[in-house]
């Protein structure tokens, strides 16, 4: 019995130091992603958005390593300045619906009533509707544009937390040391705050981080079909939607922003499934209680 539980112990240490290990490398390739984005202008070789029409067009070399596109402005800088658009919109945005849905979901656990079936019947109805038509609806009623276009993702998407952070707030909310706490004398902002928050806030960042790379894409969705960034701002859906006619001619146009995508996409989504290996009770972490 002694030999098992050592080699179990063995095993959850092996689990734990890896998932430590991915943490510290997708940390370190997100960080080095997230520095692109915000020192942009000054990484980008050529200005982004100048024009040189007898430059048009070019394939990839080493004096354009990503080709130009139908004006002749340098690929590589419109993809680098606009990781700006689209990674600081989509951190906006997964922060907003994150933050926004938490605070409802535990305001309707924890109280009840009234308050807490109108809210949880109006986010049935955000549910019914496949969300990013449901976006594309509002993104068009508020003319499009970048902000809009977070907007009308945000009004959509809350509903997922509410639930996660409700469904939460309820579990802990009959448990013994709440009942404790209140008898004690707390108030319930203080039982929030010092019980409840702390002990579903590793779900909901998890799931929030999780959420980042979905977030990135139907933000780029939105803008490939003209309600998002309009031109000449640099965004990555929006680029991809105005070489999409030249996709079997000049592909670069198309591929450059769509690779870029892809790899913020996949290190967003592998930094969240380290993470919650690392929050994982099973490889000898403990939730707080």
């Amino acid at each position: 019995m002694k030999r098992y539980q050592e080699a179990a112990a063995g095993r959850r240490k092996g689990k734990k130091n890896t998932a430590k290990l991915r943490l510290a490398v997708f940390g370190a390739l997100v960080l080095a992603l997230l520095s692109v984005s915000i020192f942009a202008e000054w990484i980008c070789p050529y200005d982004p958005n100048a024009q040189d029409l007898s430059n048009a067009l070019q394939a990839p070399s080493p004096a354009h390593l990503f080709g130009t596109d139908r004006y002749g402005r340098d690929m590589l800088s419109r993809v680098i300045i606009g990781s700006r658009t689209s990674i600081s919109s989509t951190l906006i945005l997964v922060a907003v619906i994150a933050v926004g849905g938490t605070v409802i979901g535990v305001v309707c656990g924890y109280f009840g009533g009234i308050l807490d079936t109108v809210i949880m019947r109006i986010s049935d109805i955000c549910l019914a509707f496949p969300g990013l038509v449901f976006a594309m609806a509002i993104a068009a009623v508020l003319n499009g544009g970048v902000r809009n276009a977070v907007i009308a993702l945000a009004v959509v998407s809350w509903p997922k937390y509410s639930r996660i952070a409700r469904s939460q707030t309820l579990a802990v909310k009959s448990t013994d040391y709440i009942s404790a706490a209140r008898l004690a004398g707390s108030s319930p902002a203080g039982v929030i705050l010092r019980h409840i928050l702390p002990n579903i806030g590793g779900q909901i960042f998890v799931t929030a981080m999780l959420d980042i790379g979905t977030m990135m894409m139907e933000i780029a969705a939105l803008s490939f079909l003209g309600l998002g960034a309009q031109p000449p701002t640099a965004e990555w859906g929006s680029m991809m939607s105005g070489g999409r006619s030249m996709l079997q001619t000049y592909p670069w146009v198309v591929l450059s922003p769509g690779i870029a995508i892809f790899i913020s996409v996949v290190l967003f989504n592998l930094l969240g499934d380290t993470i919650r290996d690392c929050l994982d009770p099973r490889n000898g972490n403990r939730s707080a209680g």
